[in-house]
Formats: structure tokens, sequence, C-alpha cells
């Protein structure tokens, strides 16, 4: 899951971020609305953590300009006001949710989690391809009912190679959908992860490069007996 986090108190944002990345989501950080407004049409993000009284561009603004250009973003705003007035008011401007300060971690990524899966096409909490099942809510991998231990980012290479039902995800995709913006986008990391992630996964192999495209799961062929119905 990729997420912005657009606050001007910059500790406060920059805890958030910390707490969100350990949770296993790219998060990248806008510390003024103008930042904030730019990165927001520059990536696609699954979710966008919103600071309301925002200096350069009011978070309204925002808000209103992400829901009029009809992006799958969802919009999480937060404000100093926790009034029923002030909630009601960012919940009309198009935010999907609305959280007041202060408030409690467990809390604010809970509600990520709910919105990400908002804004991505409906896909079952649980993945499956041959014997290999992906629990996306317990963030939980195994391979013949044996746990496979996975680091983050592997988890969501694996992730978004699944969600992509047999279709090919390019290098530059992972690395937009996994890592964040601090990433070189020239770096060998996306072909290393899945290296080390083909191995992790064991035999028979399950991830298949295509030359020139990316990387894709195929999903098991469903044989037909003749003249029969699957």
């Amino acid at each position: 899951m990729r997420v912005l986090v657009v606050e001007d108190e910059r500790n406060l944002c920059d805890a958030i971020a910390r707490g969100l990345r350990r949770k296993g989501m790219a998060v990248d950080v806008a510390y003024d609305g103008l930042a904030g407004h730019e990165m927001a049409y520059v990536t696609r993000y699954d979710v966008v953590v919103l600071d309301r009284d925002l200096p350069g561009m009011h978070g309204d603004e925002i808000c209103a300009a992400l829901v009029e250009s009809g992006a799958l973003t969802r919009v999480l705003m937060l404000t100093a006001s926790g009034t029923v007035a002030d909630r009601v008011e960012g919940l009309q401007l198009g935010a999907d949710d609305y959280l007041p300060k202060p408030f409690a971690f467990d809390e604010l990524v809970a509600r990520v989690q709910a919105l990400g899966r908002r804004a991505t096409p409906a896909a079952p909490p649980v993945l499956t391809v041959g014997n290999l099942v992906l629990d996306q809510t317990r963030r939980v991998v195994t391979r013949g009912g044996v746990p496979v231990d996975l680091t983050n980012k592997e988890f969501g290479v694996l992730e978004e190679l699944l969600k992509a039902r047999g279709g090919v995800v390019s290098s530059e995709e992972l690395l937009e959908r996994v890592w964040d913006a601090n990433t070189d986008p020239f770096t060998t990391t996306v072909r290393v992860t899945v290296m080390t992630l083909r191995k992790k996964v064991g035999d028979p192999p399950l991830i298949e490069t295509v030359v020139g495209a990316g990387y894709r799961v195929p999903e098991p062929v469903v044989m037909t007996p003749a003249g029969g119905n699957p």
C-alpha cells in the first residue's frame, strides 16, 4: 500500500510515517500543502493522510482537488478540532474519513488499512495460487501449510503479483506500489527482492520473469474433461 502523509508538524508527520512503515506500507511525506498537492498528482497513492490546516495550500483545497480529479485515492483528514460540525464539513468536502487530534496510533493504522482496501479494485482478503496462500489482513504467507517468513518488501511484491491475477507487473509498478519516493528509480532493488522472494517461496517456482515487461505469477490451468464441465 502506498501512503502520503501531509502534515506541517514535522515530528508528528515523521512519527506517523515511521509507524506506518513498520506496518509494511510505503510512505512518503510532505510538510506543506503545496508539496503535498504536487506529490498527490505525480504519484498514485492508495491513501492520503491529510492535515486540514496546512501552510501553502489548505487541506480542504487538496481534498476537493483530489475528489474532482476522480482519483481512487482515499483521504483521511486530520484536524486539531474534533467538533461534529468540523467533521461534517470535512466529510462534505469529499474526505473518506476524519480523525481528530490527538488520536491513538492503532486507530490511525486501522483506518488507513480500511481505506486502502477501498482504494483498489476489490480483492479477496486471502489470495491463493496453487498451494501458496497469502493472508493480506494477517500478513501471513504459507506454502503447502508451511509458513514462509518474508520481509515487508518481499510480502508487498508477492501481494502485488498475486493481486494481478496472472497479469504482468512491471518493475516500475512494483517500485511505485511497494517502495517510497526515496528509492532510486534506477536501483536493482526490485530484481534483488524478487530473487530472494523466489528462494523463500521455494519449488516448484511460482514467479516468472517476462523479459522486457516484468514479473507474473501464472494462475493454475484448470483442466476440463473432454465433453464435460470443469
